[in-house]
């Protein structure tokens, strides 16, 4: 009798443990509509539990419009972290007889931070998901209380497929997620690293262009193109500045010409005519009357005639040079004029100036 009772009580135990693993698995699993309970009853319980609840806490409320709120509503801080599950999953049937140990309890701040920096030191935030393999960029992103990382969506979609709560990496059971934004905070500096290294490059091509306006190259082809770059421009300038007549220019050209040619005829008309031995008499009579006795030129004394010096035996002691007489009736030595002529480069015959009166004038050589 003893006996059939232990080998009963054994049988009972047995039951109990088949069934208190088989929930525990079904649970693990995510599996509710196979649960050992039967689903149209607990689909009624549920309903009715619902409903009056529902009715427990309905109250009659009469809105008079005297009460208003002022308060704006509250904005939440986008960049704030917060736990997706922070109550644990509730203990199965194995768990509660021992069976298997129960799931751990909600991490505090201290240990998540502990787990973030561990995340953090390994760098998950700045390679891409690892189910997806994109940047995390700005989309929602989840820590696991394993320290891996994910996008929140990637996340849900591989739950949802292997229909288990198990990590893509480490595969540990029943982790535990938390909202962060590192990956967004990091995708945020490295857009504002690159549009100011873009401002930069900007900034210093637009300055090196400028400069290279204003200082001429060392090279000497560079520097040749850079000088007739500045020559074209500034004359592309001066012409668009200057408001050109070409009827009042072409008119100045032809009074300038003209009067051009007047002094020409004048010159011909003092210059051009050749002078007869009458008027050469009247000019050395006028010469002879101003009493000119030495050159302008050097300053000694003119060979006129009868000033020829002789000695003893008949023969001159030093020949004279000779004196050469101008139309303006001025005199100089023959060779004094022809250096002066000759220094004169501006002037040319028979446009030569007299060194007195500076005059146009011919010339002629008188006889000792």
């Amino acid at each position: 009798m003893l006996h059939s009772k232990d080998h009963s009580s054994k049988k009972d135990n047995l039951a109990v443990t088949a069934v208190a693993l088989q929930d525990h698995i079904l649970h693990d699993l995510q599996l509710g509509h196979l649960s050992v309970a039967d689903y149209s009853k607990t689909k009624i319980q549920k309903k009715e539990k619902r409903s009056k609840a529902l009715k427990r806490d309905a109250k009659a409320v009469v809105d008079t419009g005297l009460k208003k709120s002022s308060q704006s509503p509250k904005v939440e801080d986008p960049e704030k972290e917060y736990v997706l599950d922070p109550t644990p999953p509730p203990l199965t049937l194995a768990q509660k007889l021992g069976l298997l140990a129960p799931p751990p309890l909600p991490l505090s701040s201290d240990e998540w931070e502990k787990v973030k920096q561990r995340s953090i030191l390994h760098g998950d935030s700045l390679q891409p998901c690892p189910i997806c393999k994109e940047e995390f960029e700005l989309r929602p992103q989840v820590l696991l209380s394993c320290s891996h990382v994910f996008h929140r969506a990637c996340l849900q979609a591989f739950e949802k497929f292997t229909n288990k709560k198990t990590c893509p990496l480490c595969r540990k059971n029943q982790y535990q997620t938390r909202v962060i934004h590192d990956g967004a905070r990091l995708f945020r500096v490295k857009c504002a690293t690159r549009i100011q290294a873009y401002w930069r490059g900007h900034i210093v091509r637009k300055w090196y262009r400028n400069l290279r306006k204003t200082v001429p190259p060392k090279d000497a082809k560079l520097r040749r193109k850079f000088f007739e770059e500045k020559f074209t421009e500034i004359s592309n300038r001066i012409l668009c500045s200057y408001d050109t007549n070409i009827e009042e220019l072409f008119s100045e050209i032809d009074h300038c010409l003209a009067v051009n040619r007047s002094i020409l005829q004048q010159l011909n008309e003092k210059c051009g005519h050749e002078l007869t031995d009458e008027d050469w008499e009247r000019i050395q009579v006028q010469a002879a009357r101003r009493e000119i006795y030495e050159c302008s030129i050097c300053l000694t004394p003119l060979s006129l005639h009868g000033d020829c010096r002789r000695t003893a035996g008949g023969t001159s002691s030093q020949r004279p040079r000779e004196t050469v007489l101008l139309s303006c009736a001025h005199l100089f030595h023959h060779t004094c004029l022809l250096a002066l002529e000759e220094f004169s480069l501006g002037d040319s015959s028979p446009f030569h100036a007299c060194p007195l009166c500076r005059s146009c004038y011919q010339k002629k050589i008188l006889e000792c």
